[in-house]
């Protein structure tokens, strides 16, 4: 396990620098420049010029890429060139609320899939599993955006069950801790349903698919001869045995599910990275790209780790042995 563990670690952080190597490069040679976007219009082009060295703009390519491998070593991230201020501090601001927004997405599709899917695989001529099928299909289908405009206008703008937008209410601020936090929750409902529902068809179909075939199997037929009761069988005994599949599709799920945030943050204007990200894009905030950038591939690099040793939870033959699992 730790040698498991450590060539995970060394395989992500060469993996994790590569796509940042990428990404610095294509930022840079984009159109647009981030200083027409910082500097007032009205400043000429001398003034400009001094700005474009302060920000270490005007050197080579190279040479901008050597300083930031360094900084990088260092543990800088570097000033955002739009709000001025470290990187390290935007990205703390808006992680919490993309990882509360992300898990509580993903509980939400690990809920309704996994309850699909069981009904799926003890019923599957009902009328009830395939209607809960196709639906989930169609969610699956559509983009996360228009999902997320179609729920505001019926939920928010119609039933006004829900807000619009935001993390939390203007009033926030004055409100008791616990006021505050339900007002935060309520504001949650809306951008995690739109995320996690829309991602539970194919958790649903996995569980459908392997707890099906674990049903047929001949332990279990010698179970209910036993007398075993069903709901203890399929929940307790057949959904375990039945998870490997599903927990692979986790760790290979969540660059959709950190993907399918980005839009739905900007959609909800939810303060999270994806929003951040997007306004950087469109400001060409160079060190807040490539932060983001880094910390969406380390989150999924965790997380397809996270779901290996879920993996071998689930299923007791995986064992984690030299340079990754093999089954004995």
């Amino acid at each position: 396990m730790p040698r498991y563990l450590l060539t995970r670690s060394l395989h992500t952080v060469a993996l994790v620098l590569g796509l940042l190597t990428v990404v610095f490069f294509l930022v840079r040679i984009m159109p647009g420049d981030p200083v027409e976007l910082i500097v007032e219009p009205e400043l000429g082009g001398e003034a400009r010029e001094l700005v474009r060295q302060r920000l270490g703009l005007d050197e080579p390519l190279l040479v901008q890429y050597g300083r930031w491998l360094a900084s990088v070593a260092r543990g800088d991230l570097g000033m955002s060139l739009r709000q001025q201020r470290p990187v390290v501090e935007v990205i703390a601001d808006a992680l919490p609320n993309t990882l509360l927004l992300t898990v509580s997405a993903l509980l939400v599709e690990l809920l309704v899939g996994i309850a699909v899917g069981v009904t799926g695989a003890r019923y599957p001529d009902r009328w009830r599993s395939r209607s809960l099928n196709v639906g989930g299909l169609v969610l699956y289908s559509l983009p996360s955006f228009w999902l997320g405009l179609v729920a505001i206008l019926v939920f928010a703008r119609g039933l006004g069950w829900v807000p619009t937008g935001g993390m939390q209410a203007p009033d926030a601020a004055w409100l008791p801790a616990g006021a505050r936090l339900l007002d935060t929750l309520h504001h949650l409902v809306l951008p995690m349903l739109v995320l996690g529902l829309g991602n539970f068809a194919v958790t649903a179909r996995f569980t459908r698919t392997s707890l099906a075939r674990v049903l047929a199997s001949e332990w279990v037929l010698a179970a209910r001869a036993r007398g075993v009761p069903e709901r203890r069988l399929v929940w307790r005994h057949g959904l375990r045995a039945a998870a490997l599949p599903v927990v692979t599709w986790i760790g290979v799920n969540l660059p959709r599910l950190v993907g399918g945030a980005v839009a739905v943050e900007e959609v909800f204007a939810w303060p999270g990275l994806g929003r951040v990200a997007v306004q950087a894009l469109l400001a060409r905030d160079y060190p807040v790209i490539i932060a983001t950038t880094a910390v969406v591939a380390v989150m999924v690099c965790v997380g397809s780790l996270v779901a290996d040793l879920l993996a071998r939870w689930a299923d007791p033959r995986l064992r984690l042995d030299g340079a990754g699992p093999e089954v004995r």
